[in-house]
């Protein structure tokens, strides 16, 4: 499991940034921290700002979808969560986050660790913004998903 610091920085970083972009929290649980790391049923990621990003963040049920430790995704370049043959439409859907902030309800195939592919439907992705309001990233808030 990571360090209780590290994960906090990133929930910050992603909850201030949905806040922004929605206007609603991600949880209303007391520690949001944990229940979004371990508990929450959804998937949850984000990568940085990089020109090929990396991940920066991936809660236990992301892991588990991507097949994946805290430790093998965390700095993983996140287009290796596409098949390559779907990475041109990734790019064209992450440019649409990073110019208008927010998507809803995108779905679109992945790829795991170990070769799975698989759906994931009904994501909501959104860029993350720093102290500043500057760009840091995007995250994404995976609700469903079903095998290829």
């Amino acid at each position: 499991m990571p360090d209780r610091t590290e994960l906090a920085t990133a929930h910050a970083l992603i909850e201030s940034s949905y806040l922004h972009w929605t206007g609603q929290a991600l949880s209303v649980e007391t520690d949001r921290v944990a229940w979004l790391y371990s508990q929450a049923p959804f998937a949850l990621l984000a990568h940085g700002g990089q020109d090929d990003p990396l991940f920066i963040y991936a809660n236990t049920a992301a892991q588990a979808l991507f097949e994946y430790s805290w430790e093998q995704i965390v700095g993983l370049p996140s287009r290796l969560s596409a098949p390559q043959a779907q990475r041109a439409t990734r790019a064209t859907v992450l440019q649409q986050v990073e110019s208008e902030g927010l998507v809803r309800n995108y779905s679109g195939l992945r790829v795991s660790r170990n070769g799975h592919r698989f759906w994931i439907e009904g994501a909501t992705l959104w860029k993350l913004r720093d102290a500043t309001g500057r760009s840091a990233g995007l995250a994404a808030l995976i609700p469903s998903w079903r095998s290829d």
